[in-house]
């Protein structure tokens, strides 16, 4: 290798690098930020932040790109260039304590400059060079608490070590409440077993949340340590914030319902992502680590870290993709693997004549989505280019149906099914099939009024879900309802809600006056769920989303700019404040 083209090597790479390192500390300071939003309950700037923190990746990606442009014509170099720029970026990252994300960063700079053409992993980084070692780092990013005295005792500990610039309102009286909380947990026996109580130092922050996590551990069980806060104003003439302690939370499922896939991203500020994941999934053995990378709203490493999954988990099954359960979809093709828990969703070619919309504007529905609190209510999503499936792998009345319907989106080759563009979404039951199959009456009540619900806070965060018949709404395993059709979403103030005619004329109707954005709620009973006896049920439980009157409603808050409290856990578990 000459000296030339080492010194091209080593500008390149550590252009990249730098890209990278901009980036991140760009991420890391609107994280830090969250704090200083968080006591100053500015919880409008709290969104704009999280849109901001979204869009930084993209813009310094791009910036790095254009920087590499300055200094070589990529089109114009070998192979052997990009393999020897991949060995040289990997011997610049030996030390660098996010290396991970740092590989991703350069995926995504390949990637823009071949057009996602080149995904191989002698040019990327497709699998990962080495295997993290969890624990290692564990001491930077853990508190341990000192468990040998009493609860109240290593309760006070975990508060001096927090510093936040406005104080607790009660603190004596959160301090009790945490200690009887913890107290009807354990019994005797299982307090006095504790041997550490370990706690992340990045504080969580989350819409008008913010969480302290750890774990209480035991000779034989491990529990989650989670302490939500809030902000109050205080009533007195200054109207100064305080914090509250809301509740305590061991309980698995309580974290895992704080980490759906359904709720915004975290603000947690951390150097050492890959160690506070390696901690969340110790807790979480259930969700897959790349599940938690987004939460933490590194969503960019997120999708790496789940196509590894995917590779890994094709190695290890046989079964073949094939069209999804449930009614096709007028705008979207849909596929799964049977084994596996996501669906894969395509813009069709064309759409039917009711939907008044084009392709680009089904891209900025789902883009939308991405940069709104979701409120645990709509599934997040995540958009790949050029994704490989093997043709053998592949059923034949998919590739027919994806031929037909999305030609413009699929490539064949001998081997390969290639998608262009796809949406990839974390698998759930469709709500219609659901209520087909369930005979449970109470689970019927339950999944309806979830539904309503469902809708309702959508709303609340200013988002109109648009086609809300229910086969647009999917249901957990834990019984929650989420809205998972985006075509038609937008912002509540760009719809007109309006109530149907009152006229003993039976024609009113067919005379009455329509604008494109006009919507007319009473008619919703007519098709959110289909047979008679659900319509009933579901408008005694929520009749009001069937009024112009209620959207009307909510339409105002929006405009005033209201920004709701969602509570992402067990109600009945937040203290008497």
């Amino acid at each position: 290798m000459n000296n030339t083209h080492s010194s091209v090597l080593n500008k390149v790479a550590f252009l990249i690098l730098h890209g990278f390192d901009k980036s991140y500390r760009r991420h890391s300071r609107i994280t830090r930020d969250a704090q200083q939003r968080f006591e100053q309950a500015k919880w409008q700037e709290t969104q704009k932040a999280m849109k901001e923190r979204i869009a930084i990746y993209e813009r310094t990606l791009a910036d790095a790109v254009g920087e590499i442009y300055q200094q070589v014509f990529p089109h114009q170099e070998n192979n052997q260039f990009w393999l020897d720029l991949k060995i040289r970026y990997q011997k610049i990252l030996s030390d660098h304590p996010q290396y991970e994300l740092a590989e991703t960063f350069y995926n995504s700079v390949i990637g823009r400059i071949f057009k996602h053409q080149q995904i191989n992993d002698d040019m990327m980084f497709i699998m990962p060079t080495r295997c993290y070692l969890a624990g290692l780092q564990r001491h930077i990013v853990l508190h341990s608490f000192d468990t040998s005295g009493t609860v109240r005792k290593m309760l006070e500990d975990i508060f001096n070590r927090y510093h936040f610039d406005i104080a607790f309102q009660d603190i004596q009286r959160d301090l009790k409440h945490l200690d009887a909380a913890l107290r009807a947990r354990l019994n005797t026996a299982q307090l006095a077993s504790v041997h550490t109580v370990e706690m992340l130092k990045s504080v969580f922050y989350r819409s008008k949340s913010a969480y302290l996590i750890g774990r209480i551990c035991m000779p034989d069980e491990t529990l989650p340590f989670v302490i939500p806060l809030s902000v109050t104003t205080k009533d007195t003439p200054d109207k100064s914030n305080q914090i509250v302690v809301e509740a305590l939370l061991t309980e698995r499922q309580d974290l895992s319902v704080i980490f759906s896939f359904a709720r915004s991203y975290f603000m947690a500020d951390t150097q050492h992502p890959a160690e506070v994941v390696a901690f969340l999934h110790e807790l979480l053995p259930h969700k897959k680590k790349f599940e938690l990378y987004i939460a933490l709203g590194l969503y960019k490493h997120g999708k790496t870290v789940f196509y590894r999954n995917f590779l890994a988990h094709m190695e290890d099954s046989s079964d073949q993709f094939a069209i999804a359960p449930g009614i096709r979809g007028l705008v979207m093709a849909v596929f799964h693997l049977p084994s596996y828990g996501v669906v894969f969703k395509i813009i069709k070619d064309e759409f039917p004549e009711s939907k008044k919309i084009t392709r680009q504007h089904v891209k900025d529905c789902y883009k939308l989505v991405k940069m709104t609190d979701r409120v645990g209510r709509m599934a997040d999503t995540h958009e790949y280019v050029n994704f490989r499936l093997p043709r053998h792998r592949v059923e034949q009345a998919l590739i027919d149906e994806l031929l037909e319907t999305c030609t413009s989106s699929v490539e064949l080759t001998d081997d390969e099914v290639i998608i262009k563009h796809l949406y990839i979404e974390r698998k759930m039951t469709p709500l219609n099939i659901f209520l087909a199959e369930q005979k449970d009456p109470k689970l019927i009540t339950n999944a309806l009024n979830d539904l309503g619900l469902c809708i309702k806070q959508i709303a609340a965060a200013h988002i109109f879900a648009g086609d809300m018949l229910h086969k647009n709404f999917g249901i957990t395993r834990g019984g929650r309802v989420i809205f998972y059709d985006y075509d038609e979403i937008c912002y509540l103030t760009e719809r007109e809600f309006r109530a149907l005619p009152k006229s003993d004329d039976p024609y009113a109707i067919d005379t009455l006056s329509v604008g494109p954005t006009d919507v007319f709620p009473e008619q919703f009973e007519h098709f959110i769920v289909g047979k008679k006896h659900l319509k009933q049920e579901l408008k005694a439980l929520h009749g009001e989303i069937m009024t112009a009157e209620y959207w009307q409603n909510m339409q105002a808050q929006s405009l005033k700019g209201d920004v709701p409290d969602f509570i992402p856990y067990d109600q009945t578990k937040r203290f008497v404040n």
